[in-house]
């Protein structure tokens, strides 16, 4: 985030879905005298109210937004933002797509499938019955941010974000899609069971990000494992001075079979003239 900063000659961090504001407080204690405002858009007014404790210390410099800009200028970071995104079911059917959808009776919902001319973005092999998602609302945020990053003096943003390349997100054996849901640490595959009371999530097509940004104008800095990522900013120095409880913690944001590979960085800029450290090493932009 420094190295951006000072990249694009800005001294604003932006940040969407801030969640509790943990990261917001780590970034504002890490930055210092390099930050002079933080704005968080975010229409939670509860998550808020948490967020505004958690960054008591620099109310000077945060702001809230519940609406876009006209411009922005800074750097954008995301930290699971576009899973959270909805997406449209597509479901192929005996060789025919459908868009699926809810019906309901009551306080009973089922699902409903109706045909489109909709399609994933690449053909998927074999003749078998298959779910999957795409994003229209995700790649639509990313067109609008490119827009406003645009219209400012510059900027750059980074998304982090557990998914796959379009190749593998389409993989002809994916052929019950993504999408989980998520209440009190369990796990489920079925939205339709306690409506309203779980977070619903759907893996991340990072080339349909990558490429929304792109014919918005942005360009992409990389693209990356969260591994690769945090191991090039120095995180395996870091470890190596720290206590164990805390090598453990930062082990798992690195671990193939824990976070470290499923979470990916894919970052963007207004300006190509500058390499971004995060992915000096084990940039995948060619794999988008």
């Amino acid at each position: 985030m420094r190295q951006a900063l000072q990249a694009t000659g800005t001294d604003e961090v932006w940040e969407f879905g801030a969640g509790t504001g943990a990261l917001a407080l780590q970034l504002l204690d890490s930055l210092g005298d390099a930050v002079r405002r933080y704005t968080i858009i975010d229409l939670s007014g509860t998550l808020r109210a948490r967020q505004a404790d958690s960054l008591l210390k620099h109310a000077d410099k945060v702001r809230w937004l519940d609406a876009w800009p006209d411009a922005i200028e800074g750097v954008v970071v995301g930290n699971e933002v576009l899973d959270a995104m909805p997406v449209q079911l597509l479901q192929r059917t005996q060789g025919v797509w459908h868009e699926r959808g809810v019906v309901s009776s009551g306080n009973d919902f089922a699902w409903q499938d109706r045909l489109t001319d909709l399609r994933p973005p690449v053909d998927i092999e074999g003749e078998h019955d298959y779910l999957t998602e795409i994003h229209p609302q995700a790649e639509a945020f990313i067109a609008s941010l490119a827009e406003r990053l645009l219209a400012g003096r510059g900027g750059t943003a980074f998304f982090l974000d557990y998914g796959f390349p379009e190749g593998e997100y389409f993989h002809p054996q994916r052929h019950m899609g993504t999408v989980m849901c998520h209440q009190l640490h369990q796990a489920d595959d079925n939205p339709l069971v306690a409506v309203g009371q779980k977070d619903i999530t759907a893996h991340v097509n990072f080339t349909g990000v990558a490429l929304a940004g792109q014919n918005a104008g942005l360009n992409v800095l990389g693209y990356a494992s969260q591994a690769w990522f945090l191991l090039n900013l120095g995180l395996a120095e870091r470890m190596a001075e720290a206590i164990l409880a805390e090598r453990s913690q930062a082990q798992r944001l690195i671990n193939e079979h824990e976070m470290g590979e499923l979470f990916k960085v894919v970052g963007f800029s207004t300006s190509s003239d500058w390499a971004a450290q995060g992915f000096a090493q084990g940039d995948r932009s060619h794999r988008l």
